[in-house]
């Protein structure tokens, strides 16, 4: 097996490399396929040093990964920008109630508003602000940015090869566990 080298934390415990970590998983489980522990593993840790990535970005913008993620709902809505909080709650996988105390903290930054739907008063609607939506759009230039670096080592074809075989992956964890958008109450 060759071997995988990965930088160590500074200051922190070392991470064992894939080929020591898959190697210390056969000694346990033998029926265990490296190639597939590989790309697995591999994917965590991307997915895992990624978010981290992501969270310092949207942190030296002065929001959370959580607010992003609302930002980012509501101009997926389109234009006007705009969603009851119950459907926000819905597509980001969360209880009416979290999404009402994210929603308080958002308006208080200036980012969101909330006001009652002029056609039906009873109905909330929150609205992303200009302020909100320059949030996001420095949030996916620096998203970019860190992207294009990641990515720079693959030409083109590979690419679009990669990203056609991770939608493979993702089709397939999609129809096996068409649930896991959201949060799940099993894993509450």
């Amino acid at each position: 097996m060759a071997e995988t080298t990965e930088p160590a934390e500074p200051d922190g415990p070392q991470e064992p490399t894939l080929d020591e970590q898959i190697a210390a998983y056969q000694r346990e489980y033998r029926d265990l396929d490296p190639q597939v522990e590989k790309v697995v593993s591999a994917l965590g840790r991307l997915n895992r040093r990624m978010n981290v990535a992501y969270g310092r970005q949207v942190a030296a913008l002065g929001i959370s990964n959580a607010e992003w993620e609302v930002l980012k709902t509501l101009l997926l809505a389109g234009e006007p920008y705009r969603l009851g909080p119950g459907e926000l709650a819905k597509r980001l996988g969360l209880t009416p109630a979290a999404m009402t105390h994210r929603i308080d903290r958002m308006a208080g930054e200036g980012l969101v508003t909330r006001d009652r739907d002029e056609n039906n008063r009873v109905r909330v609607i929150v609205e992303l602000t200009d302020e909100g939506r320059t949030k996001w759009l420095e949030a996916m230039r620096m998203a970019s940015d860190f992207e294009e670096d990641l990515l720079q080592d693959l030409s083109a074809e590979e690419r679009g090869l990669l990203g056609e075989m991770l939608i493979r992956l993702l089709r397939r964890v999609e129809h096996a566990q068409p649930d896991a958008g959201g949060r799940l109450t099993d894993l509450d």
